[in-house]
Protein backbone atom coordinates (compact mmCIF):
# COMPACT_ATOMS: atom_id res chain seq x y z
CA UNK A 1 0.00 0.00 0.00
CA UNK A 2 2.82 2.39 0.86
CA UNK A 3 4.46 1.77 -2.52
CA UNK A 4 1.18 2.66 -4.25
CA UNK A 5 0.72 5.84 -2.18
CA UNK A 6 4.36 6.88 -2.60
CA UNK A 7 5.52 5.62 -6.01
CA UNK A 8 9.20 5.65 -6.86
CA UNK A 9 8.43 7.12 -10.29
CA UNK A 10 6.35 10.33 -10.47
CA UNK A 11 2.97 10.04 -12.16
CA UNK A 12 3.68 12.99 -14.47
CA UNK A 13 6.71 11.17 -15.88
CA UNK A 14 4.76 7.97 -16.45
CA UNK A 15 1.98 9.82 -18.27
CA UNK A 16 4.18 12.13 -20.34
CA UNK A 17 6.55 9.37 -21.47
CA UNK A 18 3.67 7.04 -22.27
CA UNK A 19 2.02 9.84 -24.27
CA UNK A 20 5.21 10.40 -26.25
CA UNK A 21 5.46 6.70 -27.10
CA UNK A 22 1.76 6.61 -28.03
CA UNK A 23 2.46 9.32 -30.60
CA UNK A 24 5.63 7.73 -31.99
CA UNK A 25 4.44 4.13 -32.43
CA UNK A 26 1.62 4.58 -34.96
CA UNK A 27 3.68 7.00 -37.04
CA UNK A 28 6.63 4.62 -37.11
CA UNK A 29 4.33 1.71 -37.95
CA UNK A 30 2.86 3.51 -40.96
CA UNK A 31 6.17 4.93 -42.13
CA UNK A 32 8.55 2.02 -41.48
CA UNK A 33 6.40 -1.07 -40.88
CA UNK A 34 6.37 -3.52 -37.96
CA UNK A 35 9.94 -4.73 -38.54
CA UNK A 36 11.23 -1.36 -37.35
CA UNK A 37 10.15 -2.23 -33.81
CA UNK A 38 12.78 -4.96 -33.67
CA UNK A 39 15.50 -2.32 -33.38
CA UNK A 40 16.88 -2.59 -29.85
CA UNK A 41 16.36 1.14 -29.38
CA UNK A 42 12.68 0.82 -30.30
CA UNK A 43 12.31 -2.16 -28.00
CA UNK A 44 13.80 -0.05 -25.20
CA UNK A 45 11.48 2.82 -26.10
CA UNK A 46 8.46 0.53 -25.67
CA UNK A 47 9.64 -1.54 -22.70
CA UNK A 48 10.48 1.62 -20.78
CA UNK A 49 6.74 2.36 -20.67
CA UNK A 50 6.23 -0.91 -18.79
CA UNK A 51 9.28 -0.14 -16.66
CA UNK A 52 7.80 3.17 -15.54
CA UNK A 53 4.39 1.80 -14.63
CA UNK A 54 5.62 -1.43 -13.05
CA UNK A 55 8.62 0.29 -11.43
CA UNK A 56 10.63 -2.79 -12.34
CA UNK A 57 14.36 -2.82 -11.54
CA UNK A 58 14.86 -5.80 -13.86
CA UNK A 59 13.30 -4.12 -16.91
CA UNK A 60 15.11 -0.85 -16.21
CA UNK A 61 18.42 -2.69 -15.88
CA UNK A 62 17.85 -4.79 -19.01
CA UNK A 63 17.05 -1.79 -21.17
CA UNK A 64 19.99 0.13 -19.74
CA UNK A 65 22.55 -2.55 -20.60
CA UNK A 66 20.86 -3.08 -23.96
CA UNK A 67 20.95 0.46 -25.33
CA UNK A 68 22.87 2.79 -23.04
CA UNK A 69 26.16 2.47 -24.92
CA UNK A 70 24.65 2.56 -28.45
CA UNK A 71 22.42 5.51 -27.52
CA UNK A 72 25.37 7.47 -26.17
CA UNK A 73 27.22 6.82 -29.43
CA UNK A 74 24.11 7.96 -31.34
CA UNK A 75 23.93 11.13 -29.25
CA UNK A 76 27.60 11.94 -29.78
CA UNK A 77 27.19 11.32 -33.50
CA UNK A 78 24.14 13.56 -33.68
CA UNK A 79 25.61 16.41 -31.64
CA UNK A 80 28.85 16.24 -33.63
CA UNK A 81 26.77 16.39 -36.80
CA UNK A 82 24.99 19.50 -35.55
CA UNK A 83 28.30 21.18 -34.76
CA UNK A 84 29.85 20.18 -38.08
CA UNK A 85 26.74 21.00 -40.08
CA UNK A 86 26.66 17.54 -41.63
CA UNK A 87 26.60 13.91 -40.47
CA UNK A 88 29.88 12.83 -38.90
CA UNK A 89 29.04 9.12 -38.79
CA UNK A 90 26.35 7.00 -40.36
CA UNK A 91 24.71 6.16 -37.04
CA UNK A 92 22.70 9.38 -36.85
CA UNK A 93 23.24 10.37 -40.46
CA UNK A 94 19.54 10.07 -41.32
CA UNK A 95 18.86 12.99 -38.96
CA UNK A 96 20.44 15.24 -41.57
CA UNK A 97 18.62 13.74 -44.55
CA UNK A 98 16.44 16.52 -45.92
CA UNK A 99 14.38 13.96 -47.84
CA UNK A 100 12.96 12.81 -44.51
CA UNK A 101 10.19 15.04 -43.10
CA UNK A 102 11.30 17.23 -40.23
CA UNK A 103 8.60 15.85 -37.92
CA UNK A 104 9.87 12.31 -38.54
CA UNK A 105 13.42 13.27 -37.69
CA UNK A 106 12.08 15.10 -34.66
CA UNK A 107 10.48 11.93 -33.34
CA UNK A 108 13.92 10.28 -33.38
CA UNK A 109 15.04 12.70 -30.70
CA UNK A 110 13.80 10.07 -28.24
CA UNK A 111 17.34 8.72 -28.62
CA UNK A 112 18.49 11.74 -26.61
CA UNK A 113 15.96 11.04 -23.86
CA UNK A 114 16.62 7.35 -23.29
CA UNK A 115 20.19 7.44 -21.84
CA UNK A 116 19.52 9.91 -18.99
CA UNK A 117 16.07 8.42 -18.34
CA UNK A 118 17.39 4.86 -18.10
CA UNK A 119 20.28 5.92 -15.89
CA UNK A 120 17.86 7.73 -13.60
CA UNK A 121 15.53 4.72 -13.51
CA UNK A 122 18.38 2.40 -12.53
CA UNK A 123 19.47 4.91 -9.89
CA UNK A 124 15.93 5.21 -8.59
CA UNK A 125 14.91 1.55 -8.75
CA UNK A 126 18.28 -0.09 -8.24
CA UNK A 127 20.34 -2.26 -10.56
CA UNK A 128 19.24 -5.88 -10.95
CA UNK A 129 22.20 -8.16 -11.69
CA UNK A 130 19.86 -10.64 -13.38
CA UNK A 131 19.54 -8.14 -16.21
CA UNK A 132 22.68 -9.40 -17.94
CA UNK A 133 21.58 -13.02 -18.56
CA UNK A 134 18.01 -11.85 -19.21
CA UNK A 135 19.09 -9.32 -21.83
CA UNK A 136 21.42 -11.82 -23.50
CA UNK A 137 18.53 -14.28 -23.79
CA UNK A 138 16.31 -11.54 -25.22
CA UNK A 139 18.97 -10.53 -27.74
CA UNK A 140 19.44 -14.14 -28.83
CA UNK A 141 15.72 -14.22 -29.62
CA UNK A 142 15.53 -10.80 -31.26
CA UNK A 143 18.57 -11.09 -33.53
CA UNK A 144 17.49 -14.29 -35.38
CA UNK A 145 13.92 -12.95 -35.59
CA UNK A 146 15.28 -9.74 -37.09
CA UNK A 147 17.29 -11.73 -39.60
CA UNK A 148 14.26 -13.79 -40.66
CA UNK A 149 11.56 -11.12 -40.60
CA UNK A 150 13.12 -7.91 -41.86
CA UNK A 151 14.36 -6.72 -45.22
CA UNK A 152 18.07 -7.05 -45.87
CA UNK A 153 18.23 -3.48 -47.17
CA UNK A 154 16.89 -2.14 -43.86
CA UNK A 155 19.58 -4.10 -41.97
CA UNK A 156 17.79 -3.79 -38.64
CA UNK A 157 20.17 -4.28 -35.70
CA UNK A 158 22.91 -4.73 -38.33
CA UNK A 159 22.05 -8.42 -38.68
CA UNK A 160 23.25 -8.39 -42.30
CA UNK A 161 26.42 -6.39 -41.83
CA UNK A 162 28.14 -3.76 -39.68
CA UNK A 163 27.48 -0.03 -39.89
CA UNK A 164 24.27 -0.57 -41.81
CA UNK A 165 25.96 -2.16 -44.82
CA UNK A 166 25.34 -5.71 -46.04
CA UNK A 167 28.51 -7.73 -45.55
CA UNK A 168 29.74 -10.32 -48.07
CA UNK A 169 33.00 -11.35 -46.42
CA UNK A 170 31.55 -14.47 -44.77
CA UNK A 171 28.44 -16.64 -44.82
CA UNK A 172 25.40 -14.81 -43.48
CA UNK A 173 24.84 -17.27 -40.62
CA UNK A 174 28.47 -17.03 -39.54
CA UNK A 175 28.17 -13.27 -39.32
CA UNK A 176 24.89 -13.54 -37.40
CA UNK A 177 26.45 -15.89 -34.84
CA UNK A 178 29.40 -13.52 -34.42
CA UNK A 179 26.96 -10.66 -33.91
CA UNK A 180 25.11 -12.69 -31.28
CA UNK A 181 28.41 -13.06 -29.45
CA UNK A 182 29.47 -9.44 -29.98
CA UNK A 183 26.45 -7.81 -28.36
CA UNK A 184 26.91 -9.56 -25.00
CA UNK A 185 30.70 -9.21 -24.97
CA UNK A 186 31.15 -5.71 -26.37
CA UNK A 187 27.95 -3.93 -25.36
CA UNK A 188 26.13 -5.70 -22.53
CA UNK A 189 28.97 -6.92 -20.32
CA UNK A 190 30.86 -3.58 -20.10
CA UNK A 191 27.62 -1.71 -19.39
CA UNK A 192 26.60 -4.34 -16.80
CA UNK A 193 29.91 -3.99 -14.98
CA UNK A 194 29.67 -0.19 -15.03
CA UNK A 195 26.08 -0.09 -13.75
CA UNK A 196 26.76 -2.75 -11.16
CA UNK A 197 29.68 -0.74 -9.88
CA UNK A 198 27.66 2.50 -9.83
CA UNK A 199 24.29 1.27 -8.58
CA UNK A 200 24.69 -2.37 -7.54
Amino acid sequence: MNEWMDPLIPLWLKISYSGMVAVILPIYYVRYGPGNFLWFSDIALIVTVATLWLESPLLASMMAISVLLPEIVWTVSYVAGLLAGRPVTGLAGYMFDRDLPLYLRGLSLFHLILPPLLLWLVYRLGYDGNALPAQICLAWIILPLTYWLTDKDENVNWVHGPAGKVQKAMPAWTYLLLLMAAFPLLVYLPTHLLLQNMFG
